[in-house]
């Protein structure tokens, strides 16, 4: 029976256990390009006992930010800069994965802790033109009208994501991670709460789940079969008028057969209103994650409010997940891995700790 310190292999790759460090934005990289904060924060949690460490949401083009601070993959000093995190990474046991990303019209934001993430006004040099499936904002303090994507947009958005891919595998990430959820583009596609075209792209189930069935099919044609080619995909908003969940299912069931290996279970966050999210419930989309698993057959992983290692243990234990994905835990506690072992009467690898911490021990 597997369990939270079992490994976990995925194609050719091996992961030491299943916790993974979920992307986090830093909102600290220069022109797209990460810098030595970025090294420190993905390094740390490496060298502290992850199995999977995976970079932050990094845009796929410049109008794919959602701050001007975020990392990209558009260029090659970003993938060089990327390279040297990805060495470091590997070099420490963990795996190296990143996360790419289009933030649709949720960008041309100030990082959160400058006026509570606010998108720059219209006019602004730090900002730029948001785009989306339709011309409306967001909401809250998002209030940038983006552009509607044409199909002729939406074939240069699928080529810039096809690109990054090829620079990840070019700055050695074995770990892809697409972002299709937190209301960014691909998201914005697919709910019914943001996506209001009368095109083939909006409308029916089918229209909604074509940008992203083609985004996979661009990034499946140039990522290697060898290597874990992921999602992040929002599931559910917790508000009326989103996807029913069984669209969500059959999305992932489609997405599966496109070549998904494995898929992270997350929140749509299409809309402001975030009111009936139930927050301080432990592991909450566990059993949405569960429910896609038994239903399809697919590797699944989940975070959100996952902070007892009794309680990520029993995740793995009872099938609901294959990795557990930690942010916060992970901020508070680098070494959380190697602690979580420890509290549950196991053996703690010091080879999970890198050999400069694990010879003081």
């Amino acid at each position: 029976m597997a369990d939270l310190f079992s490994s976990f292999g995925l194609k050719s790759v091996s992961l030491r256990n299943r916790i993974a460090m979920s992307p986090m934005c830093q909102y600290s990289a220069i022109d797209g390009v990460p810098g030595d904060w970025h090294l420190m924060n993905l390094g740390a949690r490496a060298a502290g006992g992850v199995g999977l460490a995976i970079g932050e949401a990094t845009a796929v083009s410049p109008e794919g930010r959602i701050t001007p601070g975020c990392t990209g993959l558009w260029n090659d000093a970003q993938t060089e800069a990327w390279a040297r995190i990805a060495r470091f990474v590997a070099a420490q046991g963990a795996v190296p994965g990143i996360q790419i990303a289009h933030a649709g019209r949720k960008g041309a934001a100030r990082p959160p802790w400058e006026d509570g993430g606010a998108q720059y006004e219209p006019g602004d040099a730090r900002g730029w033109q948001t785009v989306g499936p339709t011309a409306a904002a967001f909401g809250g303090n998002l209030t940038r009208v983006p552009r509607a994507l044409t199909e002729a947009d939406i074939v240069r958005v699928r080529a810039d994501f096809a690109a990054a891919a090829r620079r990840a595998l070019a700055a050695g990430f074995q770990w892809l991670v697409l972002h299709f959820a937190h209301g960014y583009l691909a998201q914005s596609f697919f709910s019914p709460l943001s996506n209001r075209r009368t095109d083939r792209y909006g409308g029916s189930f089918e229209n909604r789940a074509r940008f992203l069935e083609e985004t996979l099919a661009a990034v499946r044609a140039v990522w290697p079969e060898r290597l874990p080619l992921t999602a992040r995909l929002g599931v559910t908003d917790f508000v009326a008028g989103e996807q029913p969940f069984e669209e969500s299912l059959e999305l992932v069931r489609r997405l599966k057969a496109g070549g998904l290996d494995l898929v992270d279970v997350s929140i749509g966050f299409n809309t402001a209103d975030r009111s009936a999210t139930p927050w301080q419930q432990p592991a909450f989309m566990a059993p949405y994650a569960a429910r896609i698993r038994a239903a399809t057959g697919l590797p699944t992983a989940a975070s959100w409010n996952i902070r007892d290692p009794a309680v990520a243990d029993e995740l793995v234990r009872t099938g609901q997940l294959d990795l557990v994905m930690l942010a916060k835990s992970l901020i508070d506690d680098p070494h959380w891995a190697y602690h979580a072992a420890r509290s549950l009467g196991r053996e703690a690898p010091k080879a999970w700790l890198s050999r400069q911490y694990a010879s003081g021990l």
